[in-house]
């Protein structure tokens, strides 16, 4: 392929090189760094004149030096005289922090003993424990009647990119799908659907009798395409009043007897697949695995997970995922490097992406 040339930023150089290499081209060369002052040093040792740049930086590690790393390397290539500028985010950054969800974000130190405890201290007699984070995890209240207000920094970051001289944006699952619309420019979102889908059938025994269970109903869509697919029974979990003054979680759909998968976008916290395996397991569910495309894993999210009856975790490398394996050993990772290689493919040769997520009915 020429023409064409595949950066990386610090977020992710081991993807980078993967998707570089599917591609049978040399991962170019560009100098990262901090000045003493701890300003990003940017340098790219190669040309990209009249060249199609891609860079690929997820919002992951630390987010704040890696989003204003990605401008710079932007501005550098712009500057450059690159032909077209496509910026490559398996995971988009802030696009976690719509209004809604921040709302519902705590501290990690209340997340961790309040679930921690859940996980060690149930059994049949009792409903799932509704402590404060149970409560606010459902939905937070506002105090005194007065609305409070969240920045959307997402929107922010989708102005930046702009302004800094991307022409493209190819992004993978966002968690708020509305972000795709503040953008002026080209935004392919792709999906890690078609590799969570070949990971069920190698690596889950007898995923022909599972259940696919969305944690929560705003997933509901993502679960329901997937058990299409592969023609499976769907189940949800849901907020249930319990004696009209406090609240649990229920199931709607049956498990009993059968496997468990739980699909989610994105674990964080780890209090969802926490909560959700629990509920699961009350119901008779004989193994359970939580499947999500990003894992990121804060806080006290892998020890949730290592105490949680879940059988195994697999995540996509959308987020380097060597650190938490080496930590969990229930974790398992998808790998999406030749996906976004043919994306990259695709979209340098004018070719159809959306033709890549059709799905064979006859697989």
């Amino acid at each position: 392929m020429k023409n064409i040339v595949v950066l990386t930023g610090s977020s992710h150089p081991k993807l980078a090189q993967k998707i570089s290499e599917s591609l049978g081209i040399e991962l170019g060369s560009c100098k990262l760094g901090k000045f003493s002052n701890q300003e990003s040093s940017v340098e790219i040792k190669d040309s990209v004149r009249e060249k199609h740049v891609y860079i690929i930086q997820s919002g992951c590690g630390r987010v704040n030096d890696n989003v204003i790393e990605l401008f710079i390397l932007i501005q550098a290539c712009r500057m450059g005289s690159a032909k077209r500028i496509t910026v490559v985010t398996p995971l988009f950054p802030y696009s976690r922090q719509s209004e809604r969800s921040q709302k519902k974000r705590l501290p990690q130190h209340q997340i961790g003993t309040e679930i921690m405890s859940s996980l060690l201290q149930t059994n049949d007699q009792q409903p799932l424990p509704q402590g404060t984070f149970a409560q606010s995890f459902m939905g937070m209240e506002t105090d005194g009647g007065y609305r409070q207000w969240c920045a959307r920094a997402g929107t922010l970051v989708a102005h930046l990119l702009q302004a800094a001289g991307a022409d493209h944006l190819i992004a993978m699952d966002l968690h708020d799908p509305q972000y795709q619309g503040f953008f002026q420019i080209p935004v392919d979102l792709i999906y890690a659907e078609p590799s969570i889908i070949q990971w069920i059938r190698s690596e889950i025994p007898g995923w022909r009798q599972a259940v696919v269970v969305s944690p929560d109903a705003g997933g509901a869509k993502r679960a329901t395409s997937i058990c299409n697919k592969l023609n499976l029974d769907f189940a949800l979990i849901h907020k249930e009043d319990v004696g009209g003054t406090r609240e649990s979680m229920g199931l709607v759909g049956e498990v009993e007897g059968r496997p468990a998968i739980i699909l989610d976008d994105m674990i964080d916290s780890g209090s969802t697949i926490g909560l959700a395996s629990e509920v699961l397991k009350r119901h008779g569910a004989t193994d359970i695995y939580a499947i999500a495309v990003h894992g990121v894993f804060s806080g006290p999210a892998l020890e949730i997970i290592n105490k949680s009856p879940v059988t195994a975790v697999a995540c996509t490398n959308s987020v380097p995922q060597d650190e938490f394996r080496a930590r969990c050993p229930k974790l398992r990772t998808i790998d999406i490097a030749p996906m976004i290689g043919e994306i990259i493919r695709r979209t340098f040769n004018g070719e159809s992406v959306t033709q890549l997520f059709v799905h064979d009915e006859q697989l």
